[in-house]
């Protein structure tokens, strides 16, 4: 019986995080606010920096905090259910369903928010270590991309002196699926033609 409610955990740990990070909100938003398709805007994204493109800052802030939510809701729902050892596992898949979300072909956002989002439920002085590392070197890079990469990269070495070696390990998988979705940002920090916030392109 054990086995058997441990296994049922670890599939809603996949399941459930996974299911609520593929909620698009930049596109549901942008769409209810008659601003059109955010796919068809700027780089195409559906998060909250592409979203700030069509100029409704508070659709983009809204984007943002819903976003987040969704990935501290996933560590809040799986541990309401007694999975508090999956927090591994339900933070990976709420990021990833963020990323992928099968309602658009899987073609998602970059992962920023919710992944800020689980970090605040699942580590909190981990969380509050990234958005303000984030804030910061976006502010001095004026990039969103360059403050989301230098916090991401930080933020398992936080992880592992702040609170334990799961949750570096979760904060470094996060890491690196964040670091893929931002290939041709990072490409284009390099070439120095990356978008200031706020830019179009």
């Amino acid at each position: 019986m054990a086995e058997h409610r441990e296994s049922l955990l670890f599939l809603a740990a996949l399941v459930l995080p996974y299911l609520l990070g593929s909620i698009p909100f930049g596109l549901l938003l942008t769409r209810a606010a008659g601003l059109g398709d955010i796919r068809s805007i700027g780089s195409g994204n559906i998060g909250a920096t592409n979203v700030l493109r069509t100029g409704n800052r508070k659709i983009a802030l809204a984007t943002l905090l819903l976003d987040g939510l969704k990935g501290a809701a996933a560590i809040w729902l799986l541990r309401a259910l007694g999975g508090v050892g999956q927090d591994l596992v339900a933070g990976t898949a709420v990021v990833l369903g963020h990323m992928f979300p099968v309602w658009l072909r899987f073609r998602g956002g970059k992962g920023v928010a919710t992944g800020i989002g689980t970090y605040l439920a699942a580590m909190w002085p981990v969380g509050v270590f990234v958005c303000l590392a984030w804030a910061a070197a976006a502010k001095l890079t004026r990039m969103s991309s360059a403050g989301a990469l230098t916090a991401f990269a930080l933020a398992p070495v936080v992880a592992w002196l702040l609170v334990d070696v799961d949750h570096a390990l979760l904060a470094l998988l996060v890491g690196l699926l964040i670091f893929w979705r931002h290939e041709a940002n990072i490409r284009r920090l390099i070439a120095g033609t990356e978008p200031r916030i706020g830019e179009k392109g």
